[in-house]
């Protein structure tokens, strides 16, 4: 088994003339060729056929842990069951839902009552997961490599791969095209840049390649990557759109925020009606109206936000935008004293948000409280926060519907597991803002106890690393709302255990040596997603392995950073942390220098 490897990424012509002229370097000879083709924004995943018939079909992973998805295949258009020949071999590509299958997903997973996808990529990992569904979603397989053909240059490997049977990205407008010089090359990628709106797919780059199968070899690979490949990166998507109106929603902690209502927009193969506005003083700033024609992207090609509207294409129909007197939930007072509004009720606004934050993974844990759930339990009257979970009884839960005994004993038995919980999640289930699953063991591993973490005032607070003067303010004055829930979870005995460990007193242990572990010292960052023995943890689970190890979590690369752990599409953390010479691992070289603290599998 052939490890499967990512790719290194360049944003603009100058970086990818800089990336040509040092593999020539390394080649010690001009570049034969190149070849130019999309770089798809699907889920890599290597087919195996053996006899020429597909055996297993497995999703990117180190090379030994990959994930079986074989039990999809059959809906996988474009990936053959038999191949026009009989051999062996592994065809590896991409699997995605094109535009027009991505809305006849949403469309039958809405019929089947269930939530609509939010994004073709996560639509498609989910479906080629997904296992003993009511109802079947097609995808689409576009292959780009083999394992087992003859060494050949990789246009003429597209076209072994289409004769055997399988589908490749020549069969679109953005054909894979060899390519002479760097210049053309550079033509061709603005090529593909200006069909990506017209393409019936989402494309997150351009890749360039090597044609030439000596070159490729002469190149060789990195511990990560090719060195005679890169990703050429896109700017984000710019559409035109009209803003037709403006939501106010309540979040769990009782921020209200605003959301633009759109004309449908399709960006990066995806219809966009709504977007982010941040918050009333930035619709203030943009000089944003009802009507405008306003720019319209997606940040990491990912959340959509409004960027500024075409005031000069005003017709006098504009309106202004009517910000909010009152709470549009509970209709009580707005606290518009800092930039993010926020019901003067704060989180008792939210009940049901707040419980099921509360339960969540990083937080409380609490299986089998989920949505639903959540809402049965407040609109019943049985919870008003997290803190009536540990007051339900049998009874109770017995008179909600779809509740039996089973239920009920399961569900009671995760809300007493959830009770002795470390004080690092009880913390983070109060959904203190300013603070998540990394600070609050920051928090609990300071103070070591929920006493003095409420004891504790601004100047205080501040003394933990990572939270400055204005967060430290922000979170005792949240400690001071939160007082009575405190009083509540504390009569439950919630939050009295200690698993973090606990910061040294300064005088008690003057001369003793810092805490050990592989990374002492080490600010680290992680980016891009894991693979090996990291794929099964989520990214506040990895930031906890950092900081076991001694290590300080961060979400952003700067000078202060000493590791990144660059997963796949590391993105541009990664060409930060080159161009500040800071240390780089792969999950794969990360999870070796943590092995000891790795969780059993």
């Amino acid at each position: 088994m052939i490890v499967e490897t990512t790719l290194d990424n360049v944003f603009d012509a100058d970086e990818l003339a800089e990336w040509a002229a040092g593999l020539e370097r390394r080649l010690g000879h001009p570049v034969a060729g190149w070849c130019v083709e999309p770089k798809l924004d699907g889920l890599a995943v290597a087919a195996r056929y053996r006899g020429g018939r597909l055996v297993q079909v497995l999703t990117r992973g180190d090379g030994l842990a990959g994930e079986d998805i074989t039990h999809a295949a059959d809906a996988v258009l474009g990936l053959p069951q038999v191949l026009t020949k009989p051999i062996d071999v592994e065809l590896r590509g991409e699997v995605l839902l094109t535009t027009a299958q991505f809305e006849e997903a949403n469309r039958i997973r809405l019929a089947h009552e269930a939530t609509p996808f939010a994004h073709p990529r996560s639509g498609a990992a989910g479906t080629l997961r997904a296992k003993d569904r009511p109802y079947r979603i097609e995808l689409t397989f576009f292959a780009y490599s083999a394992i087992g053909l003859d060494d050949l240059g990789h246009i003429a490997l597209l076209e072994n791969l289409a004769a055997l049977g399988a589908n490749t990205a020549a069969s679109t407008a953005a054909a894979p095209t060899r390519c002479e010089t760097v210049e053309q090359v550079q033509e061709r990628i603005d090529v593909i840049a200006g069909l990506r709106g017209e393409l019936p797919f989402g494309i997150d780059g351009v890749v360039v390649k090597a044609d030439t199968a000596e070159d490729q070899r002469q190149a060789g690979n990195g511990s990560r990557a090719p060195r005679w490949a890169v990703a050429r990166k896109l700017a984000a998507e710019h559409k035109v759109t009209r803003l037709l109106g403006v939501e106010w929603n309540v979040g769990r902690t009782g921020i209200i925020a605003p959301r633009a209502v759109l004309e449908p927009v399709v960006i990066d193969g995806v219809t966009v009606t709504y977007a982010t506005l941040h918050n009333p003083s930035d619709i203030t700033r943009r000089g944003l109206m009802i009507g405008d024609q306003v720019f319209v992207y997606r940040a990491g090609d990912v959340i959509p936000r409004v960027e500024a509207p075409l005031a000069d294409q005003r017709t006098g129909a504009e309106s202004p935008i009517v910000f909010l007197e009152a709470c549009p939930r509970c209709g009580d007072a707005i606290d518009t004293s800092e930039q993010r509004w926020r019901c003067v009720r704060g989180r008792n606004c939210q009940a049901v948000a707040s419980v099921i934050y509360a339960a969540g993974r990083d937080q409380l844990d609490i299986e089998g409280l989920g949505g639903t759930r959540a809402i049965q339990l407040v609109d019943a009257g049985l919870v008003k926060d997290v803190a009536d979970l540990f007051t339900l009884a049998r009874e109770q839960l017995l008179g909600l519907e779809r509740m039996g005994e089973t239920s009920a004993a399961n569900l009671l038995a995760a809300i007493e597991t959830a009770r002795g919980a470390a004080l690092s999640r009880v913390f983070c289930a109060l959904g203190v803002r300013g603070t998540g699953r990394t600070m609050s063991r920051r928090i609990a591993a300071h103070f070591g106890s929920m006493a003095a973490i409420r004891a504790a005032d601004a100047d205080t607070l501040a003394e933990v690393d990572g939270i400055g003067s204005e967060k430290a303010r922000v979170i005792a004055a949240e400690l001071v709302e939160l007082a009575p829930l405190l009083d509540k979870l504390q009569a439950q005995q919630v939050g009295t255990q200690v698993t973090e460990p606990q910061k040294p007193a300064t005088d008690a242990n003057e001369g003793e040596d810092p805490a050990g572990g592989p990374l002492a010292g080490q600010a680290v960052v992680v980016t891009g997603s894991m693979t090996g023995p990291l794929a099964v943890l989520s990214r506040n689970e990895m930031n906890e392995l950092i900081e076991q190890a001694g290590g300080k979590a961060s979400s952003s690369v700067s000078k202060r950073t000493t590791l990144l752990v660059a997963g796949e599409k590391a993105g541009s953390k990664r060409t930060k942390a080159e161009e500040l010479g800071i240390r780089i691992l792969n999950p794969e070289e990360f999870a070796v220098l943590v092995a000891g603290l790795l969780p059993t599998p």
